[in-house]
């Protein structure tokens, strides 16, 4: 990967070679059977069709698949070359067929497609679970066309086990900046209420998410992976479909967002990736969020729009840390 000294406001997190010695020795690989004490909180390294026939059966609560998208694309050592939609939906069965003894009966599944992928993905959850919802999320980011329009989207298809799943409502509520502040005929907040820093309103979450930031260089969660999941998003995710203590799979785990979210957020994980450096990086990732939990956009127990999170700011603040904050708030 890069080995550029980084500009100093950039945050992304590298692994340098005595990080890579560290790392290198801490992979586990697997090669039998496993029971759930040994699965549990750890990432194995390998191929995920040969490495999920050593895990136990039925003990994840949330499985959430962020495959390659139907794209070529490149992830570090690895290659994955564009299907046909016949092709793809059938690697995507087989994914479904691998993984679905690994749930317990009233688990959750969430599918991350683009818009080429998402039909095929649709079809094939549709043959092993309840498809329940698909969410669309803003990428905010995505390369212009002259002769289509521009792709800054992505959908997250959720499932279920069955008609008995967790969905907590109540701690994924959104808090957004109030326009129209309309009052009742007492002149008190209508459905809304007058803080410090604004009015705010909270509200039910929707299947359309338009307050996620894909990370990039000024984030702390941001990392080399090419297609990093935020962890805004999965926190989303893993508070409405899991309670504390549950167990959240991911069987592509890439650069850790899912494990590193879950762990934050006091949920039991496990997870597989291909890519022995991702796989390190991940580990890093585990480790850093010993020491800082925090979630960008994430905070007083509720989802915030972008740029009405509000910091502290004050007059001791350094300029380096300052500015660190300015970052944070233009992209919460």
């Amino acid at each position: 990967m890069s080995t550029k000294k980084p500009a100093l406001q950039n945050r992304t997190i590298f692994l340098n070679e005595e990080e890579k010695a560290r790392y290198s020795t801490e992979l586990r690989y697997l090669n039998k059977t496993v029971s759930l004490e040994d699965v549990t909180n750890f990432l194995f390294t390998g191929d995920f069709f040969e490495t999920v026939k050593f895990l136990p059966d039925s003990f994840v609560d949330l499985l959430f698949v962020d495959p390659p998208y139907n794209l070529n694309k490149k992830f570090n050592r690895t290659t994955f070359k564009h299907l046909s939609l016949e092709e793809y939906s059938g690697w995507i069965d087989k994914i479904l067929t691998a993984v679905k003894r690994l749930l317990k009966p009233n688990a959750s599944v969430y599918f991350c497609a683009d818009w080429q992928s998402s039909t095929p993905v649709h079809l094939a959850l549709s043959k092993h679970f309840i498809v329940q919802n698909r969410i669309t999320w803003e990428r905010e980011k995505g390369r212009g066309s002259k002769r289509n329009w521009k792709n800054n989207t992505e959908d997250i298809w959720f499932a279920t086990n069955s008609k008995n799943y967790v969905f907590n409502v109540n701690k994924v509520m959104l808090k957004k900046k109030v326009i129209a502040p309309y009052t009742d005929s007492n002149g008190k907040p209508k459905d809304w209420q007058n803080e410090k820093e604004g009015r705010f309103r909270l509200t039910h979450p929707s299947n359309i998410w338009t307050d996620i930031s894909v990370p990039f260089w000024s984030m702390p969660e941001n990392t080399e992976h090419p297609t990093q999941k935020p962890e805004k998003l999965l926190a989303k995710v893993i508070l409405a479909s899991t309670n504390p203590g549950d167990f959240v799979f991911d069987p592509f785990a890439g650069s850790g967002t899912t494990l590193v979210t879950a762990k934050k957020l006091g949920r039991k994980f496990a997870g597989i990736e291909l890519d022995d450096y991702f796989s390190m990086l991940t580990l890093k990732r585990l480790d850093l969020a010993e020491k800082d939990n925090t979630i960008q956009g994430y905070s007083y127990g509720v989802f915030w729009e972008r740029n009405t999170l509000p910091l502290q700011k004050g007059k001791n603040k350094t300029k380096k840390e300052q500015l660190s904050l300015d970052f944070q708030e233009d992209n919460s």
